[in-house]
């Protein structure tokens, strides 16, 4: 069975968030070599009886898809990550479980991330949309860039909104989830739902007795039940990054902790990396916009966070896309991925110098890594500006506001 690689992420409601802000954070942990792009789709009406075409599969596509931003393996169509223009942000944790997942193409979890943002105006919403189509498709196939081997999961999702959270589990077509409205919450790859349960998949009981994983009689534990023998572990890493925190949780905190390479929250290994990053902010308050932090770059202790606010005009960013090959793209033929072309985009090349000079030469390494987290700086404090103002947003302000930090970064690198 192939190895989850170890994601976390992570929210933070008010009082422990700040200034009555809500706090999200997500570390894609994947493959090395694998890039991430960060795209844009505007909201969208769509023709009747019209399809939209997944990672490996076709699906009914529905009349209206909202606006989103996501941070996705530039291979696939779906997201690890993202955020729609209602405050919604979904994350996704590929897991293991009693049951294997199937190797045979469906929807994968990220695509179900990307679903959900597009058609749910909420965090339950956005459920309800995930474990409907989790029951019509299935999820499966290749969750890798990989012709050697197929490596399939489970999928486990934190789905986020202004108001509340939930952590959403699946096992094939079964799930489990629990509401949260106070605290802090962490997930990463392993399941995590034990006794308290508060929306379900309505044969899940039944389906757990009748494979002889539960007798019915003990109380039901859904991660005792479901998880192998060896895995039913808490995420303590990322669990006490969070709780160990005495002061108020705000953007800083949590791009810290996401930076934070001893607790293993931040992962960079001989297999996986930290290929992207996100924080959220989300504001209980509605005239205050929501704000999401992207790196659109590996490891975050040498990433800058960029801020997206969703308007109407918002320009699009080529330099954190990479390229398309179209129909030709070795990930749409079959069989897959017989050839990896190169995905990097401008923003990774630029990058991977300054990962390099970080690397090996330590005085100059500290001097780029300082001016880098100035830079960052200068962004914080800005969209800090925003939601403490009394003043509406102006949208002409922000709608070329990632475009602007990624050519920032770049020109800065260069």
């Amino acid at each position: 069975m192939a190895v989850a690689p170890p994601s976390y992420c992570f929210v933070a409601f008010p009082p422990r968030a700040k200034d009555g802000l809500v706090v999200f954070g997500k570390n894609s942990a994947r493959p090395r070599d694998e890039v991430q792009e960060v795209m844009y789709f505007s909201a969208a009406d769509h023709e009747p009886e019209s399809k939209v075409e997944c990672t490996y599969i076709s699906i009914d596509q529905v009349p209206r898809t909202h606006a989103i931003v996501i941070s996705r393996p530039a291979w696939l169509w779906g997201a690890e990550m993202g955020a729609n223009e209602h405050g919604v942000c979904i994350a996704n944790e590929a897991i293991n479980a009693r049951e294997p997942a199937a190797e045979t193409e469906a929807l994968l979890g990220m695509d179900l991330v990307r679903l959900g943002l597009e058609r749910g105006r909420t965090a339950k919403e956005a459920l309800d949309v995930i474990v409907a189509l989790l029951e019509e498709h299935g999820q499966g196939g290749n969750y890798y860039e990989d012709a050697d081997s197929c490596h399939s999961f489970q999928s486990a999702y934190l789905i986020v909104d202004r108001e509340e959270a939930w952590v959403l589990e699946t096992v094939g077509k079964y799930w489990a989830a629990e509401q949260i409205t106070e605290g802090v919450k962490c997930i990463c790859n392993q399941l995590s739902l034990t006794t308290k349960i508060d929306a379900e998949h309505p044969e899940l009981r039944s389906y757990a007795q009748s494979q002889g994983w539960w007798t019915g009689e003990d109380e039901f534990n859904f991660s005792q039940v479901f998880s192998l023998a060896d895995d039913h572990l808490d995420c303590c890493a990322g669990k006490d990054s969070l709780e160990k925190k005495e002061e108020s949780i705000t953007v800083q905190t949590m791009i810290d902790i996401l930076r934070d390479k001893a607790s293993g929250v931040c992962i960079d290994s001989e297999s996986f990396l930290t290929t992207a990053s996100v924080v959220s902010v989300l504001p209980q308050n509605r005239s205050s916009p929501c704000i999401h932090y992207f790196t659109g770059t590996p490891d975050p202790s040498r990433s800058i966070f960029k801020p997206f606010i969703f308007v109407d005009d918002v320009k699009l960013v080529p330099k954190a896309q990479s390229p398309c090959f179209g129909d030709n793209d070795p990930a749409k033929k079959e069989p897959r991925f017989l050839e990896k072309p190169d995905r990097r985009h401008e923003l990774y090349k630029a990058h991977e110098w300054a990962r390099a000079v970080i690397e090996s030469d330590q005085e100059q390494g500290r001097k780029l890594r300082k001016t880098m987290l100035e830079l960052e700086k200068q962004g914080l404090e800005a969209m800090e500006e925003i939601l403490t103002s009394s003043d509406p947003l102006d949208p002409t302000e922000v709608g070329d506001l990632f475009y602007d930090c990624v050519d920032t970064e770049i020109k800065f690198f260069k």
